[in-house]
């Protein structure tokens, strides 16, 4: 009889999920699903706030993606205000994003994935942690919770706040770097660039030895890729334009606007998940699947643009063996190459005189009553727009989110995974390990990614005592 195993719930990420994986007689790999079993419904009770309040609202989807969901609020702010950013407000708004970046990539490798690649993915799943790890390596985790500190407390050193910060607002932000920020910012980042560099040759040796198996089957296949990228094609996390390309290298759509998304992104439901399927919509639905994140952001762009991530991404193509490394395992990698470039940019940035100017925020009434922006989160690039009345009171918002992006190929790799790895009745837990890891590589954040366009499927049952339904309703 065909039989179906079930990841309840997946660990190490985000959020709350579940992977269900579809044998069949022979115990057999047919299929496995990726469920996202909570729902959210931000954009719903957002309505009749004022326009104004929006970043300090949406930031509290998620206590780890703050900061992301702040900038891109700010951002819609700007086009609603129609007003241009002075370059110290936008300079400041980079190097909260910089910061972002760092601190979240940073608990993604050293406290949710690495246990894997250094305990084992056979080892006793109760210490198969960071607690696990701090007693098996107690340096290199305190590495990694110093690299995250380096991050959080930029961000508490501009918006006061290291989550929820209400700092970045339409216009511009509301205060500049402080002379100790600076100070303190430049103290410690050659300590960071240490351990950066620490990780990724760690990280490197790993591939070369135990995790080549990894490298080949965890999600690695053709699709799309998507982010931002500058003006002159360079890595990009905050401006610039989108970006499509294929798993060839070969640029499928360039010099994309945040405004026109809905012309080339579209969002597929299913009955099984609250998670929407957004996909390419050139090429419809499954077939426009596509890819963001710290791995699609390396794919699209030209070049970094500084020399230690430059030098990184190189060494990176080299071992995909082209421009797109198409394995969804290299986004551990992909998310050190973006540790290297943020403390690069950062140290451009501490310097520059705009970031401790006193001109950081314009001001303006409501000049267009609808706006979207666009940046980029750790896990790939967020899309807010509103609709708002003339008095600047919202009426209808609409937040496309990484991990939602993501979501086509997540399925893709747990099926992938399962397939390699899960072959008759006995499935070992450390198999099972390796399809929740799947997911991990991702680094999802399902607070942030469960909300609702239009009219959300459910299925409704009414359960008797002794376990038979009564009645079922449907709504597609």
């Amino acid at each position: 009889m065909s039989k179906k195993v079930v990841i309840d719930p997946v660990t190490r990420i985000e959020g709350h999920a579940k992977i269900s994986i579809f044998l069949d007689d022979a115990g057999e790999v047919e299929n496995a699903q990726f469920h996202v079993v909570e729902f959210r419904g931000f954009e719903k009770f957002c309505e009749g706030r004022p326009m104004f309040e929006m970043a300090g609202i949406t930031a509290r989807i998620c206590g780890i993606c703050p900061v992301s969901h702040l900038l891109a609020a700010a951002k819609t702010g700007d086009k609603i205000l129609a007003v241009q950013v002075p370059p110290g407000g936008e300079k400041l708004r980079r190097m909260m994003n910089l910061a972002q970046l760092t601190q979240s990539h940073a608990l993604s490798f050293f406290h949710l994935s690495s246990p894997d690649f250094l305990l084992g993915w056979e080892s006793d799943p109760a210490t198969r942690n960071v607690f696990g790890l701090i007693a098996a390596d107690p340096e290199l985790a305190r590495e990694g919770i110093r690299l995250r500190q380096f991050g959080q407390t930029i961000i508490e050193l501009l918006g006061a706040r290291k989550i929820h910060s209400a700092w970045a607002v339409p216009g511009g932000v509301r205060s500049p770097l402080s002379d100790e920020g600076r100070a303190w910012i430049k103290e410690r980042l050659p300590e960071s660039r240490a351990v950066t560099e620490k990780a990724l040759a760690l990280f490197k040796r790993l591939l070369d030895s135990e995790l080549t198996t990894e490298a080949e089957v965890f999600g690695k296949f053709s699709s799309l890729f998507m982010g931002l990228v500058g003006a002159d094609g360079s890595w990009e996390h905050y401006g610039g334009h989108l970006r499509f390309i294929d798993s060839e290298g070969n640029i499928v759509a360039d010099h994309l606007s945040e405004d026109n998304y809905q012309d080339f992104i579209g969002e597929a439901v299913e009955n099984w998940s609250y998670l929407k399927f957004p996909y390419y919509k050139p090429l419809g639905y499954p077939d426009g699947i596509y890819r963001v994140g710290p791995l699609a952001r390396l794919n699209v762009c030209d070049r970094v643009g500084t020399p230690n991530a430059d030098r990184e991404l190189q060494e990176m193509r080299d071992r995909a063996g082209g421009r797109v490394a198409t394995s969804s395992f290299y986004y551990h990698y992909a998310r050190l190459i973006e540790i290297m470039a943020c403390l690069e940019r950062l140290e451009q940035l501490v310097d520059d005189p705009d970031v401790v100017s006193s001109r950081v925020r314009a001001t303006g009434g409501i000049n267009n009553l609808e706006g979207i922006g666009v940046s980029e989160a750790p896990r790939g690039t967020l899309f807010h727009h509103y609709k708002v009345d003339e008095q600047g009171l919202i009426e209808k918002v609409n937040l496309i989110i990484a991990t939602g992006q993501n979501n086509l190929a997540m399925n893709k790799t747990v099926t992938q995974i399962a397939k390699h790895y899960i072959h008759g009745n006995e499935i070992p837990e450390a198999m099972l390990n390796r399809t929740e890891a799947g997911i991990r590589a991702y680094d999802p954040c399902l607070s942030c990614s469960t909300h609702a366009i239009g009219q959300m499927p459910l299925h409704l049952e009414l359960v008797r005592p002794d376990g038979s339904i009564a009645h079922q309703l449907y709504r597609d």
